[in-house]
């Protein structure tokens, strides 16, 4: 995984969730924007939880990304 692959979910528009599935086969999803950061190095990320748990993640043990359907992705339907 490289930090442009993760940048690219990181900087959607509009941000879907997505999930960081690591080497060791744990799961950490990233709900927000706002509940990630990069270290300057790039090759660290932070993610925190809505029950402020950290998650430190060293980026070479990422081995794909999940993205989530959007929210919005749902049509509605209108009435006549």
């Amino acid at each position: 995984m490289t930090i442009e692959q993760l940048r690219s979910a990181y900087q959607a528009q509009p941000f879907r969730p997505f999930i960081i599935h690591l080497a060791d086969g744990r799961e950490i999803p990233v709900v927000h924007r706002e509940f990630m950061l990069t270290v300057p190095s790039g090759r660290t990320i932070v993610v925190c939880q809505p029950d402020d748990t950290l998650n430190v993640i060293d980026l070479l043990l990422i081995t794909d990304l999940e993205i989530k359907p959007s929210a919005n992705g749902a049509r509605k339907r209108r009435h006549a």
